[in-house]
C-alpha cells in the first residue's frame, strides 16, 4: 500500500458492497440498524492498517478483507452500544442508532455486530484460525473491560495516572495493535516482526487517546469538530485532570475540586478556571511530554523491525501526526 488512504479505498469498495448484503438480509429490522451503523462512516482507519501491515509482507490482500471487516465491524459495535450507554443522540453528525430506530433496537443490532465480526474473521484463515481468533476474542473483551473501567472511574473519587493508562490501553490502544498484528499474521509474516507491529500499535494508540485528551481542551473546535472543553464540563477523569490533581498545591487543589463538585456551573467560567489551573500546574506540557513518550516508543518498535525503510514510512507519518496536529 502506496499510503493509508489508499488502503482506506481498496477497503472501502468492497466494505460498501458487504454493507448492502447485510442491509438486505432478514429480518430486515435485525439488520438495516446494523448496515446504518456501518454506513455512517468513520476513518476506516483499523482496517487500513490491518491492510497496510500485511502489504509489507505480502502483495495477495483479497484474503485480508473480511479479516478488516471483522475489526471494523466490531468497533463500529462498540460505538453504538456507547452511545445508548453515553445518551448519546449523534455520531458523526447524523442521529444515533439508539435515536433512529429504538434502544431495544440498538441493543440487538449491536449484539448482532459483535457476531458478525467473528463470523468474518474466520473467512479466509483457516490455517492461522486458532491464533487469529485467540488475539481477537482477547482484544475483543479487552475493549469491554476498558469501557467497563472507564465508566467505574465516573463514580470513583481516586484514580491513578497508572490506572488511567492502563484504561485507555485496554479501551483504545489494543483495537489498534490487533488491527496490525492481524494483518501480520495473515500475511505469514515472522512472529516478532507481527509482535513489534503490536507494540507498535498500542504505543500510537495511548498518544493518540493522549491526544485527544489534550484537544478537548486547547484544539481548535473549528479544526478539529469537537466541543473545547467538554470534558472538563463533564468532570471526566483524563490525563490532564489527573496530572493537575497530583501537581495542585492545597490551596488550588481546593478551588479544583470547588469546580468539580459544584453542580451548577457556567461551562464557560468551569472551563476557563480549570484550563488556568492546567497551565499553572504545566500539565499541558506533561501531556504532550508523555504524547512523545509514546510516539518515541512507537518508532524505536519500527527500527527493530527487519523490513526495508522505506515500508515503514507510512507508519512512522501515522504515529507523527499526534505529534503534528497538536501545534
Amino acid at each position: 500500500m502506496k499510503s493509508l488512504e489508499s488502503a482506506v479505498a481498496y477497503f472501502e469498495s468492497s466494505f460498501h458492497e458487504e454493507i448492502q448484503k447485510i442491509i438486505n438480509t432478514t429480518p430486515r429490522k435485525l439488520y438495516e440498524p446494523v448496515g446504518y451503523s456501518l454506513m455512517i462512516g468513520g476513518k476506516r482507519l483499523r482496517p487500513a492498517l490491518m491492510l497496510h501491515a500485511a502489504s509489507l509482507f505480502t502483495d495477495s490482500l483479497d484474503h485480508i478483507l473480511p479479516a478488516a471487516m471483522a475489526i471494523e465491524i466490531f468497533h463500529n459495535f462498540t460505538l453504538l452500544h456507547d452511545d445508548i450507554m453515553d445518551k448519546a443522540d449523534l455520531r458523526r453528525g447524523v442521529p444515533t442508532v439508539h435515536k433512529k430506530y429504538s434502544e431495544n433496537a440498538a441493543i440487538l443490532s449491536g449484539d448482532a455486530m459483535s457476531i458478525l465480526a467473528f463470523k468474518y474473521i474466520v473467512i479466509g484463515s483457516s490455517d492461522q484460525l486458532p491464533e487469529l481468533l485467540s488475539l481477537f476474542s482477547t482484544t475483543a473483551l479487552e475493549v469491554c473491560e476498558g469501557q467497563q473501567l472507564d465508566m467505574d472511574f465516573e463514580n470513583r473519587e481516586h484514580v491513578t495516572i497508572e490506572e488511567y493508562l492502563g484504561m485507555i490501553r485496554l479501551k483504545t490502544a489494543v483495537l489498534i495493535a490487533c488491527s496490525l498484528k492481524i494483518g501480520a499474521i495473515m500475511a505469514n509474516a515472522d512472529p516478532r516482526e507481527a509482535d513489534l507491529l503490536y507494540e507498535y500499535g498500542i504505543n500510537v494508540g495511548l498518544a493518540f487517546q493522549l491526544q485527544d485528551d489534550w484537544l478537548d481542551v486547547y484544539g481548535n473546535p473549528d479544526v478539529f469538530g469537537k466541543s473545547q472543553g467538554g470534558d472538563i464540563c463533564a468532570n471526566k477523569k483524563t490525563y490532564l485532570l489527573l496530572k493537575a490533581i497530583e501537581a495542585c498545591d492545597p490551596s488550588t487543589l481546593l478551588e479544583l475540586n470547588h469546580w468539580l463538585l459544584k453542580s451548577d456551573f457556567d461551562p464557560i467560567q468551569k472551563i476557563a478556571v480549570v484550563t488556568a489551573i492546567y497551565e499553572k500546574t504545566g500539565v499541558s506540557d506533561q501531556t504532550r511530554q508523555l504524547m512523545k513518550h509514546y510516539h518515541d516508543e512507537a518508532l524505536e518498535a519500527l527500527e527493530r523491525m527487519t523490513i526495508p525503510l522505506d515500508s515503514k514510512e507510512i507508519l512512522k507519518a501515522y504515529a507523527g501526526e499526534a505529534m503534528v496536529r497538536i501545534k
